[in-house]
């Protein structure tokens, strides 16, 4: 599986960035696909992941700010980021899964397979 996250970039506080990550190879065999974020100094957290069988995740610091869609007919996986804030600010990476179950897709160690990252930035 191989992963190429796109969309970030510059935003002002309370507006919106999409994210968009292109898996290829045997993106059949994913489980679930996952976001996360590594701000400058901090360790990588989770953001939110899509199932293969249609359930979702969300960190509280997101939610209801942030929508994960997984189309699995064109491969992508989608991050909607609205209501940005400042702290939203940090390089965000998409993730795949071959294994696993629903409480274990909130840990980076569960996935296998990363993309390269994209910047994004919050000015407030």
């Amino acid at each position: 599986v191989q992963l190429q996250a796109s969309g970030g970039g510059l935003a002002t506080a309370g507006g919106s960035l999409r994210l968009s990550c292109a898996v290829s190879g045997s993106a059949y065999s994913a489980r679930a696909m996952g976001w996360f974020r590594q701000a400058p100094g901090k360790e990588r957290e989770f953001v939110a992941a899509s199932t293969r069988s249609g359930g979702t995740l969300y960190s509280d610091s997101v939610k209801g700010r942030f929508t994960v869609s997984w189309d699995k007919a064109k491969n992508t996986v989608s991050l909607q980021m609205n209501s940005l804030m400042g702290e939203d600010t940090a390089v965000y990476y998409c993730a795949a899964t071959i294994r696993g179950i629903l409480s274990t897709f909130r840990m980076p160690g569960a996935y296998q397979y990363w993309g390269q990252g994209t910047l994004v930035t919050v000015s407030s």
